[in-house]
């Protein structure tokens, strides 16, 4: 088989022993080097001209990308990238710089990431919280992971804070933000409605207390015309009906959730009598 084509399959580097198993021969591989259609990495590595530096430098420390190196390629939401690389190490080689995952990998893999339930798995065990949290919730609202099989994974006394993540795991958000609002809202003991239809006004992103409407408007915010009218519109007809309203962007969450609180507070403190608890409103989860 073609040592190009088995590179290729593998994300464009590769151990020279994998592109010999994938049923290259040893003549095969020495002609493409010759040739210049692949590099010798370094003794025992192959890659195509050029291949990603980041799959080539994990490759080079035998290992595969994983936990915040990995989420980005599986288009994973990330609320910080990663400062090092994340590896798996299956061996004793490691690279000073990195942070290094050794726990038993749960798929089989031929490329240099680690696969996607692994690589929710070391998040978990990894990351802070939140961090993990955004990352499993994104796979977990597109159907890509069960996570039951998470927790399947993560038993044991070590593992406790990985599995209260996995609690608080919902379906419904669109984006990395509505998750980082709703769990500051709920944390500071706000009752918090999540994707709520309201008669007349449409679907919300939150309703708190049943009566303050907040929406998050992330880096994609409406700058488009009509949009931007559809909005100021649904606002004004939230306050018609008797539904304050505030909205927030990326900074505010992500840089300034406690100007976000305090805000949401006041209103709270000083709307709970001017603005009853509505009836006509019903959550859709």
């Amino acid at each position: 088989m073609d040592p190009v084509q088995i590179l290729l399959s593998q994300g464009g580097v590769a151990l020279t022993r994998a592109v010999i198993a994938g049923g290259a021969g040893e003549p095969a591989v020495r002609r493409a080097v010759r040739s210049g259609e692949i590099l010798r990495v370094e003794r025992g590595v192959l890659g195509l001209p050029g291949a990603d530096p980041e799959l080539v430098a994990a490759k080079q420390s035998r290992a595969l990308l994983t936990c915040a190196s990995a989420a980005p390629r599986f288009k994973l939401w990330v609320l910080q990238p990663a400062s090092v690389p994340h590896y798996w190490h299956g061996n004793g080689r490691r690279n000073i710089a990195c942070v290094s995952h050794r726990t038993a990998l749960t798929q089989s893999v031929s490329g240099a990431v680690a696969g996607l339930p692994d690589v929710l798995l070391h998040a978990l065990l990894c990351l802070p919280p939140l961090e993990s949290l955004v990352i499993v919730e994104s796979a977990y609202n597109r159907g890509d992971i069960d996570l039951g099989f998470l927790l399947r994974h993560l038993r044991g006394n070590r593992c406790g804070k990985a599995r209260d993540v996995v609690a608080r795991v919902e379906r419904g958000a669109d984006s990395l933000l509505e998750t980082l609002a709703r769990v500051l809202f709920r944390d500071a003991g706000i009752v918090t409605e999540t994707q709520v239809w309201i008669d007349g006004i449409g679907r919300v992103d939150f309703l708190l207390e049943g009566f303050l409407i907040v929406e998050i408007d992330g880096l994609a915010f409406h700058l488009e015309s009509r949009q931007f009218k559809k909005d100021r519109r649904r606002d004004n007809a939230s306050m018609v009906q008797g539904f304050p309203v505030l909205r927030f962007f990326y900074d505010d969450v992500v840089y300034g959730p406690d100007g976000v609180l305090a805000q949401v507070r006041e209103v709270l403190a000083r709307g709970s009598q001017r603005w009853p608890q509505r009836p006509g409103f019903r959550a859709r989860r």
